[in-house]
Parts: structure tokens; sequence; C-alpha cells
């Protein structure tokens, strides 16, 4: 389905500086592409985590993703633009309308929450205002989409796109989305890359945190045969990826940064592929 090559990245949620350094340079050192921060008040914020990111290593770095509501458009915007200038092009810039858990933070942070469509309206808003800062240079843009507004979203303005989906989903019907957004795309279809994102790789037992993250009983979600979860031996792991290639499409794996290590393997086995 795609002859488009793999990339790979890694997610953090960092508590020190320390640890969220040495996570960038291991990162750098086994071949990832890219370095990613969520967003949230519970996390360092991630603007100044990969502007530190940047500058200790030659890697790209992303907001994976910024919650469009917890910042006014023009800050989020000023914010973004000020990383694709200051990392000569490196940044990747994904934003969304917001986890749940984000319409408390913005509350504390005096922001409104807003409706669905006052959410998107402000990712819009945004786009916008970056695309007039950034001028002549032009900001990645990473969007998840899941409902018919976002996929039409995504398909008009992203250039990478994570299906959003949850840990249950089948992958006949990840694969349907994913045929909805080229069919959105048109002739800008092959230019948008997709992603798809890890809890776990390898051979390792899921810990109890995976549950908070995928709402599924380890044991569940290792007997679903989830699509968030990359299990077996390097080339098994490899073999099961080249097949999402095939019949989803997708080529930007990343992974949780606890497992940066576990996927290395299949990192350099497909580097270049």
């Amino acid at each position: 389905m795609s002859d488009r090559r793999f990339r790979f990245g890694v997610a953090g949620s960092p508590t020190t500086g320390a640890e969220w350094m040495a996570t960038v340079r291991r990162a750098a050192e086994l071949g990832y592409s890219t370095v990613l921060m969520p967003d949230g008040l519970q996390l360092p914020s991630p603007f100044p985590s990969l502007a530190m990111a940047a500058a200790v290593a030659d890697i790209r770095v992303g907001t994976f993703v910024a919650a469009a509501p917890l910042r006014t458009p023009r800050q989020t915007a000023w914010e973004a633009h000020t990383l694709t200038t200051l990392t000569d092009g490196r940044f990747e810039f994904g934003i969304g309308t917001g986890r749940p858990v984000a319409e408390q933070q913005t509350v504390e942070v005096g922001l409104p929450w807003g409706t669905a469509r006052e959410r998107r309206e402000q990712v819009i808003e945004t786009l916008d205002l970056l695309r007039k800062l950034d001028g002549d240079r032009r900001t990645p843009i990473m969007l998840a989409a899941g409902g018919p507004k976002a996929l039409a979203l995504a398909a008009e303005r992203a250039d990478v796109v994570s299906l959003a989906k949850d840990a249950t989903t089948p992958r006949s019907e990840v694969a349907a989305l994913a045929a909805e957004l080229r069919t959105l795309a048109g002739p800008r279809a092959d230019d948008i890359e997709l992603a798809m994102n890890l809890l776990a790789a390898g051979t390792r037992p899921l810990p109890p945190w995976t549950k908070r993250a995928s709402g599924v009983d380890p044991d569940e979600l290792e007997s679903m045969d989830s699509l968030m979860l990359l299990r077996g031996t390097p080339q098994q792991m490899a073999d099961e990826l080249q097949r999402r290639r095939e019949t989803i499409g997708a080529t930007y794996i990343t992974v949780n940064a606890g497992y940066l290590e576990d996927l290395a393997p299949v990192v350099e086995l497909l580097h270049g592929k």
C-alpha cells in the first residue's frame, strides 16, 4: 500500500533534566529520528523541553500533541514558530483539541475548555497564525484524527496524521479510517505520513501503567492483538511493522520512552527500508 520509508520516534515524559537528556542522546545514538513530548500540566512544558532536546543531539523534536485549549492560538503559534526557527527546521508541530483530562487543566490556567467545535476552530486558528509567522519556512504539522471532521481537517492540513483510535479498535477499522483519509486527501494523499503510537514493544510483561494509558487490563490488551502493542523478537516485530505498512499505510512508528531499547533492534533492521 505504501512505499514510504519507516522512521521512528520516542515519546518521553521526563521528571528530571538529566533523565530527559539521557533519553534524547540515547534515541539519537540508536537511530530514532525524533523525540516527542506530550502536553499537560502534570508534565514538564513541552516547548522548553524540546528546545533542550534539540540543543543536545542532532535529532528532530515534536509535540505529541499540544493541547490547543491550554494556550491561546497566538501563544501556541509563537511557541511553535520559535522552535522551528531555533532548531533550524527540526521541529514538528503536533496539535489537537485536547484529551478529556485537559478540561480541568484549562480551568487551572484560566482559559475556557469550549465545545468540540470551538476547540477544533482553535486548532485551525493556531495553524493559520503559525503559517503567517513562518513566512517562507513551513513547520510540518501533525494532527490526530478519529472522527469525520478531524479526519477532513487532517486531510487538508496535516503532513503527519496519527489515527486516533483506542487500544481496542480492530485492525480492519483502523485500515478503513486510513483509506478514508486517503480518499479525502485526494492528490495530496501520498504526501501524508501515517503515524502509529506504541505503548510497548518486545517481550517484557506489560507494566501496570498501561491500563491507565489504554483503559484495558494488560492481560486483555495482550490477548486482543492491539495495534498499540508490538510484540515478539526483533525480526517478528519488523515483519509485523511491514504488514502494517502494507495493510494500513503506517510508516512513522513512535514508542513510549520506557521501551526505547526494546524497539531499537527493529529500528536497525528497518533503517532505510
